[in-house]
Order: structure tokens, then sequence, then C-alpha cells
């Protein structure tokens, strides 16, 4: 039965429908820019050095 109870509560669910594709936009684009950063320091010859000596130190023992 359609009452003005339920008209209330789906008007506020309606305003905030909203928001769950606002999150997911954020949350995308916070992983994208992570990712970015990660494929930067990766590319790095300073990274690749430091990670080539510290298993060479680890081997070394």
């Amino acid at each position: 039965m359609f009452t003005k109870e339920n008209s209330l509560m789906m008007e506020e669910h309606n305003a905030e429908s909203g928001m769950a594709t606002a999150e997911y936009a954020v949350g995308t684009m916070a992983a994208s820019s992570f990712a970015g950063i990660i494929l930067w320091l990766v590319q790095q010859d300073w990274l690749k050095d430091a990670v080539e000596s510290i298993f060479k130190n680890i081997f070394k023992m």
C-alpha cells in the first residue's frame, strides 16, 4: 500500500541514489592515479638499482 511514509522513504532513497556513482568515480580516479604512480616508479632507474642492490645483499649472505 502506498502511504505518506513510503513516499518519504522513496524520496530519501532517490536523493542519495547518485552518491554511489560519485563514490565509484572517486575510487576509480584514486586507483588509476595510484597505478600511474606505481608505473612511473617502476620505470625509474634509481628504483631498479635499489631493488637490485637489495636482492644482491640478501643473497650474498
